[in-house]
This record gives C-alpha cells, sequence and structure tokens, in this order.
C-alpha cells in the first residue's frame, strides 16, 4: 500500500560513518513508503580568505564533491538493491542552507540525517548542520544515530 503521508525522502549526506545509518534508515523508509528518494550532498563553501580564487581551493573543492559523488552513488547502490530508483544531486554552498532549499523546492516531505561531527565549542557557537536544518526546515527532520 502506497502511503500517502511520506513521498519524497531526502538523505542528506556527507559519505562519513556518521551518515551510514541515515543511509540505511531513508532507504528502508522509502521503500516501506514507496517513496521516491533523493540522495543529497553539499559541497560546503572555503572560507579560508586566503584559499579564496587560489588553485588550493578549488582543489580542495574537487576533492569535496568528488568525495561526495561517491557517497550518493553509495546511496544509488543501496537503493538499487532495494529496488528503489534515486535522483542524486550535488549542491555548493551553506549545506543547512541548501538541504532546507532543495528539500522545499522539491516537496520533500522527511528529511533524513545523520549527525555530522562538529562538537564541542566550535558546535555550541556555530551549531551543526543537522541542529540548524532541524530548527530551520518547516518539514519533518529524522536525525539517525
Amino acid at each position: 500500500m502506497k502511503s500517502t503521508i511520506i513521498k519524497k525522502v531526502m538523505i542528506a549526506t556527507d559519505g562519513s560513518e556518521n551518515t551510514e545509518k541515515a543511509v540505511i534508515t531513508a532507504v528502508e523508509i522509502a521503500k516501506s513508503m514507496e517513496a521516491k528518494l533523493y540522495a543529497v550532498h553539499v559541497v560546503p563553501q572555503i572560507q579560508a580568505p586566503v584559499a579564496k580564487g587560489g588553485g588550493l581551493a578549488k582543489v580542495r573543492e574537487e576533492h569535496i564533491k568528488s568525495d561526495g559523488e561517491k557517497a550518493i552513488d553509495h546511496v544509488e547502490e543501496l537503493a538499487k538493491k532495494n529496488g528503489i530508483d534515486v535522483e542524486k544531486k550535488v549542491l555548493s554552498g551553506n549545506p543547512a542552507d541548501e538541504i532546507i532549499q532543495f528539500s522545499q523546492n522539491n516537496a520533500v516531505d522527511l528529511i533524513v540525517m545523520g549527525r555530522f561531527g562538529k562538537s564541542g565549542v566550535k558546535r555550541f557557537l556555530i551549531g551543526g548542520v543537522s541542529d540548524k536544518v532541524v530548527r530551520g526546515s518547516n518539514v519533518e527532520v529524522l536525525i539517525a544515530r
């Protein structure tokens, strides 16, 4: 029976071990709800003023983008094993803002994320990506631990 509540699920992944549980959870939810699955990775903007405009910044960004493509390819592989089609997208910008914007632009019903790696004072001062998405999203957000 197809769900009328959750039709579109988005997994926001950074490819880390911390998000593997979220990937599995998103695929399971999409399968059980017969929902469309979006696999999204956001390449964060480089904030180092010295690196901006230089070759080092571009190489770093390309490396992060490549890792992101591998992360969403992993989602696709797992989803296909479960008979689910995936729409993959690599975005660039502020991760929390891009995740929220993508979910709004694509009428996503559920965002699934892992707890990303910020901790301690830095996390207290600027907040983690998952915290910002939970606070800023107008759709349900599931944080897989």
